[in-house]
């Protein structure tokens, strides 16, 4: 794909992942129009674009009446990213905002068939896959694409939206001819990361010398974290790639403990803590690990950055750009909010 004078929206284009997506289209020569409402965006994660004129920025919710009709217009392909989203305390203690990306996919989908977009490429999530395949974290598990099938399972209602767009985009592709890609995110840290997901929040507590140190569940936890890059390299290669609907995950395949993970970030700080269990705080899946073979077969992608690396990388730039009154301030709220 020719990237060069393509007209391009990222919706939700202002937030961690978004504004990165944004930079890597930007610097490939797109026409890169964003849409976001800065609930949990910031402007000045795509300042520098918009002010050498790279980026047209719109700031508004795309659920009201009109708007989604307004951005589409014209565009050749829309990563739709915007979403009621959070990290698990928000995901487990919060219904009703998730569910409203049920009407917001449903809209941008709608609107951009309306329009005559070429392509549009859904920012989903590991919360699809069935909660039942996720309880034994000592199981040696790797989650392919073809376990979300019916009857169907998700992880509240925000994993139940991100099925029902994947589900929506591949009827466009059969009925309408509309060419769509759904790329499945294994929970996303690096440069820029919020801390209201586990690796930012380990780095946070570090950052402002917790003690005890809070780790959530019982610590056995099995996760797949993705560095920021590589899920943005697997993103634009899909949109390259996939047209009929197909899932891709995008994750590492590295089966981390949380515990281990908490251990690292202790280490690699010098922050000497006593690490505190909490089993009473929202958990999430016991064992959720992406296979990410399928990626490998149809976009060519693989990881380049492991853990161990990508952590060092973030928490030095954490280190060196937050302000640890800031973040005491800000920490709690965001562990179970937006």
């Amino acid at each position: 794909m020719i990237w060069s004078g393509r007209r391009v929206l990222v919706t939700g284009g202002a937030s961690f992942i978004g504004s990165h997506l944004v930079e890597a289209l930007v610097q490939r020569g797109a026409q890169v129009h964003v849409v976001d409402d800065l609930s949990s965006g910031k402007l000045e994660n795509i300042r520098a674009c918009i002010d050498a004129g790279k980026v047209d920025f719109v700031h508004a919710d795309l659920r009201e009446p009109g708007v989604a009709r307004q951005v589409v217009a014209g565009m050749d392909l829309v990563f739709h990213l915007a979403a009621d989203h959070g990290g698990r305390g928000y995901v487990d203690l919060h219904q009703a905002g998730p569910a409203s990306n049920l009407f917001l996919d449903g809209l941008v989908f709608w609107e951009a068939h309306k329009a005559g977009v070429q392509k549009i490429v859904f920012a989903s999530s590991g919360c699809v896959y069935p909660g039942f395949l996720q309880s034994q974290p000592d199981q040696e598990l790797y989650l392919t694409e073809s376990l979300v099938r019916a009857p169907h399972d998700a992880d509240n209602l925000y994993g139940w939206a991100k099925l029902m767009g994947e589900l929506t985009l591949q009827a466009y592709h059969r009925e309408y001819g509309i060419s769509t890609a759904s790329c499945r995110y294994f929970t996303v840290y690096g440069p820029g990361g919020v801390e209201n997901h586990a690796v930012m929040a380990m780095i946070a507590r570090a950052f402002v010398g917790q003690d005890p140190f809070e780790v959530w569940g019982d610590g056995t936890q099995i996760r797949n974290w993705t560095y920021i890059d590589d899920i943005v390299r697997g993103t634009i290669l899909a949109a390259e790639n996939v047209d009929d609907g197909t899932p891709i995950n995008l994750g590492t395949m590295e089966r981390i403990r949380v515990l281990d993970a908490a251990q690292t970030v202790l280490e690699y700080t010098g922050h000497q803590a006593e690490i505190k269990l909490r089993p009473d705080m929202p958990t999430g899946p016991l064992n959720r690990v992406a296979d990410n073979g399928l990626a490998r077969q149809l976009l060519g992608w693989q990881p380049q950055v492991l853990f161990a690396q990508g952590l060092r990388r973030t928490i030095d730039w954490y280190f060196a750009t937050k302000e640890r009154c800031a973040v005491r301030t800000t920490l709690d709220r965001l562990l179970t909010e937006r």
